[in-house]
């Protein structure tokens, strides 16, 4: 339950709406799970409490750490169901990276997760149960109330699942994420990551103010059909209208835009020119990702070599172009590798046929 949501609840059972902040504060700043510790509220509101609501996080079934410092919780959210959340740590932030659905429904061909098929949406307990889960793994179960030592810094949605397919459940989430009275983030280091699903990205627009990320991958719709789906129902340059939208009154922001580099398929010098002619008119900051394998793909990474001149014609250009680090890629945490478990009920994974077999048939 969001502020607004707690102040109701309260005041339906004849308590003031200031209880709201201090449940708040109890849970979220200082990850206490038991009414009973909660000791600036009488003994009877705790009982009540206690009789008629939860405190309930994510069972975690394991938890990885990489070599590097990142690290990686499965989370069983319902029976056979599990996520993965990763914290990345860098110098001066440290970035979670949330799941909003057990699966993907999107079929993204480069991407792990897309692959184990997609069951439901998380709650909005299951979405904001990650960082809450991370914040005391971490170790930092008490918050600054000016946002200072902080060890998770920066939260995006850019695990498993298409945020947006899930809006009104992330929308709260991310709402908690910014709470003064919860984890007091900023709007600008929240990130929500979406492939383009163009209504709910709209809609985004008239509720939350969060930066923006767009899993585009390729300059043209044809390779973008290939290898995001959903290109085929929101073409590219309907997409692009929609970012400039959302940056509508907001002069100083940018679009991130995540491009994946796949060997001989999207990092050609020529591609990267007609992605810097793509994106001429919309404040953007681009995000190369050398690809991370995983079992059965068809695809490999591309040479540092291919991914440093595509990258120096971008910067040539006047983008702001970051290629971006792999990070936790022995515990499979790094960015397309996230799987968890998955009780696939769009039953893609029966439709698949191994890489391996193919090999054979042909």
């Amino acid at each position: 339950m969001d502020r607004a949501s707690l102040e109701a609840y309260f005041v339906s059972l004849g308590e003031k709406p200031f209880r709201a902040t201090q449940i708040l504060q109890w849970i979220h700043q200082r990850g206490v799970a038991n009414f009973d510790e909660m000791t600036n509220i009488s003994k009877e509101l705790r009982t009540r409490l206690a009789e008629t609501t939860e405190i309930r996080c994510p069972e975690v079934v394991l938890e990885q750490a990489s070599d590097d410092g990142t690290r990686k919780w499965l989370l069983r959210v319902d029976s056979g169901n599990c996520i993965e959340a990763v914290f990345i740590p860098e110098p001066g932030r440290g970035t979670l990276c949330v799941s909003s659905q057990v699966g993907c429904a999107l079929d993204c061909s480069f991407c792990s997760t897309a692959q184990q098929g997609f069951n439901r949406n998380l709650s909005v307990a299951e979405i904001i149960g990650q960082v809450w889960v991370a914040n005391r793994a971490l170790g930092k179960t008490r918050l600054d109330p000016m946002g200072a030592d902080r060890i998770i810094t920066n939260v995006v949605m850019m695990g498993m699942g298409e945020p947006l397919l899930n809006f009104d459940n992330v929308v709260q989430a991310m709402n908690l994420m910014t709470e003064d009275f919860a984890y007091g983030l900023s709007k600008r280091r929240v990130t929500l990551s979406t492939a383009g699903v163009v209504p709910a990205l709209d809609r985004l627009r008239d509720v939350s103010d969060v930066s923006l990320a767009v899993s585009l991958h390729a300059p043209n719709d044809a390779l973008r059909n290939e290898l995001v789906p959903i290109n085929k129902k929101y073409p590219i340059q309907e997409l692009l209208a929609s970012c400039k939208r959302y940056l509508e009154g907001k002069p100083h922001r940018r679009i991130t835009f995540e491009y994946v580099m796949l060997n001989g398929v999207n990092d050609s010098p020529q591609l990267a020119r007609e992605l810097v002619r793509l994106l001429a008119d919309v404040p953007s900051k681009i995000n190369l990702i050398p690809f991370n394998p995983f079992p059965n793909t068809r695809y490999t990474r591309s040479s540092d070599a291919a991914i440093d001149v595509f990258r120096d014609i971008l910067v040539k250009a006047g983008f702001t172009t970051i290629t971006r680090r792999t990070r936790g890629d022995d515990i499979d945490a790094a960015c397309g590798q996230l799987a968890g478990k998955v009780l696939d009920r769009s039953k893609r994974k029966l439709h698949r046929i191994p890489i391996s077999v193919v090999a054979q048939q042909q």
